[in-house]
């Protein structure tokens, strides 16, 4: 392709993990990209990028506020957008009432917030121009509620929900919404999120960021509804439909309890 013709991508929270698998497998595919994370990393990520011959902007800018979200949009500028993965989470272990309300409200505004509404303002330009894919990392994890991990389940359920929602109104027009939904993944989530010490976090058969980007990424270029990364997360996702979800919190506790990764 010349130049001028590459399409672009946007990928947030794609300094490291599944993120930056995302937008590695799109500077492959020939992608033009712009990426954007809240971590310094963002740095090196741009660098390592660079090195699969593709053109890219980075901004490290924080996503939950709708005046991080302006400034990467200034840096899309007027570009027609071709590829939206909106990845940027973050994740907040114990017992909702032992944490930080400005710590469980960040993890509301990056989930939430913050991806509603860059997605708005992308998605209204692809569907003037009848062309787009946008792929929304959402969560097993939304299918069950998450006791030591509540604020974090719900915001991954709501994406679940607003993926397949905003599929279906957009279902007559070229643009597609895909939902990546991995389980547990062999990043610096469990970290950030002080989870270390849980079963869930010292689990260390934890999926492989760039196995699970590769599936999500298919799922988008074919335009399909969600996809569930590894066949594990597949059975556990087929089991939350059917079991009760009293039963489902009693199971999210073993995992996702403090002290739980010692037992």
């Amino acid at each position: 392709m010349i130049e001028e013709q590459r399409p672009l991508a946007v990928i947030t929270g794609a300094s490291s993990g599944i993120g930056y698998e995302l937008a590695k497998l799109a500077a492959e595919d020939g992608y033009d990209l712009v990426i954007a994370a809240d971590e310094p990393s963002i740095v090196e990520a741009h660098t390592g990028l660079e090195q699969h011959g593709t053109r890219v902007q980075s901004l490290q800018v924080d996503l939950s506020t709708t005046q991080g979200v302006d400034q990467l949009l200034d840096l899309i500028g007027d570009r027609s957008v071709d590829a939206l993965m909106a990845n940027a989470g973050r994740g907040l272990g114990d017992g909702f009432l032992d944490q930080d309300w400005n710590e469980a409200r960040f993890v509301i505004d990056t989930n939430i917030t913050g991806t509603v509404y860059l997605i708005q303002q992308v998605a209204r330009d692809m569907r003037d121009r009848d062309r787009g894919r946008i792929l929304i990392t959402g969560s097993i994890a939304g299918l069950m509620p998450g006791s030591f991990q509540a604020v974090y389940n719900a915001t991954k359920a709501f994406l679940d929900s607003f993926a397949w929602a905003l599929r279906n109104e957009l279902k007559d027009t070229g643009v597609s919404v895909s939902c990546l939904m991995p389980g547990p993944t062999d990043t610096e989530f469990f970290d950030r999120a002080d989870m270390l010490d849980t079963k869930v976090g010292a689990d260390p058969k934890k999926a492989d960021p760039a196995d699970v980007a590769l599936a999500g990424y298919r799922a988008m270029q074919k335009g399909e509804g969600d996809v569930v990364a590894g066949f594990k997360n597949k059975l556990q996702a087929a089991m939350a439909a059917v079991t009760p979800q009293s039963v489902l919190a009693e199971q999210h506790r073993k995992m996702a309890e403090p002290g739980s990764g010692d037992r």
